[in-house]
């Protein structure tokens, strides 16, 4: 817990070390662990996924707003910027427009709530768009990317079906079984906050092996990584921007903070885990660029909140219950 607190630095961290790890010799051998930590990484997370949340009523401007941005806007521009930097390297194209196809994860709902916005509007536009963005990834990858990356539609549906849908199925069910042993406070206080953590692990191992396996490549070409940060901060920026404006404009304070968080955290642990689990050696380059993309959605998320104020205005104070005027 104290690691998942920390991810600013802990990324980073794990970053180098999969480095010098990767430079002393044949890491190959790390690829036999990468099924273990892709469960690892996307099981905890789904366990506290409160899928009930999508059958309830409200915000339903700020849920059609918000995927449509996700589906119809960031595919396309993660593609063009893709065009833009890498129309010569397919795999870095790749791994761009993975990390823009599978929105939303547990951030997502943290960093809201950090900001002060509606957690509950988050909490539905992570599940919709989780579900959407796991089914949809094929097709847009085929769509754009068909031509110059070898996929094969059925090994790459069978691998979101392992990474994401199994695991999700197994986590809702290990939720209703210790809300049922514990009842709703306990699982709430004691157990919920501990999955993340144990999520935290899984992509700090995805993040150390994918890292060990290109350290060679990149010690050859150092500037790649400059070449990577530059088209996703290019993204970021620009994802920021568009539903900052957005939610200015069309939606209250606390559904405009979850649009923005709901579009602009990307699920990185999904679609590391799809670059790594159904591509061949082209998601080895791939999930580096996804592993890349953590620095910045980690570090903008935290700085953001630090604007919401200015950008939407003070958070409504809260009415102590004692002060509350009574109904008439």
């Amino acid at each position: 817990m104290i690691i998942s607190k920390n991810l600013v630095v802990a990324i980073p961290t794990v970053m180098v070390l999969g480095f010098l790890a990767g430079i002393q010799g044949n890491m190959a051998w790390l690829k036999s662990l990468i099924v273990p930590f892709t469960f690892l990484m996307v099981y905890p997370m789904m366990v506290t996924l409160k899928l009930r949340e999508v059958f309830t009523g409200g915000n339903i401007r700020a849920q059609v707003i918000t995927q449509a941005v996700n589906f119809a806007v960031i595919p396309f521009l993660t593609f063009g910027i893709g065009w833009l930097f890498f129309r010569d390297h397919p795999s870095m194209m790749l791994g761009l427009l993975l990390a823009g196809l599978v929105p939303t994860s547990g951030m997502t709902i943290s960093w809201t709530g950090f900001a002060k916005g509606n957690v509950a509007a988050a909490v539905k536009m992570t599940v919709v768009g989780l579900t959407l963005g796991s089914l949809l990834t094929p097709l847009y990858v085929k769509g754009l990317l068909g031509a110059t990356v070898t996929m094969h539609m059925a090994t790459v549906f069978q691998q979101i079906g392992l990474i994401v849908f199994l695991p999700m199925a197994l986590g809702y069910a290990t939720q209703r079984t210790l809300v049922v042993r514990y009842g709703k406070q306990v699982f709430a206080e004691r157990f919920a906050p501990r999955f993340p953590a144990l999520s935290t692990l899984g992509v700090l191992g995805i993040v150390f092996i994918a890292l060990a396996l290109k350290a060679k490549t990149i010690m050859g070409a150092p500037q790649m990584l400059l070449q990577i940060l530059m088209p996703l901060a290019l993204i970021y920026a620009l994802n920021y921007g568009l539903s900052t404006v957005l939610g200015r404009m069309l939606l209250p304070r606390g559904e405009a903070i979850a649009l923005v968080y709901g579009t602009v955290m990307r699920n990185l642990s999904i679609a590391l885990a799809v670059a790594i689990n159904a591509f061949g050696a082209q998601g080895t380059d791939a999930a580096l660029v996804v592993a890349l993309a953590y620095i910045i959605q980690v570090q903008s998320a935290a700085w953001y909140v630090k604007f919401t104020s200015r950008l939407f205005g003070p958070a409504p104070a809260l009415v102590p219950p004692s002060q509350a005027q009574p109904a008439r």
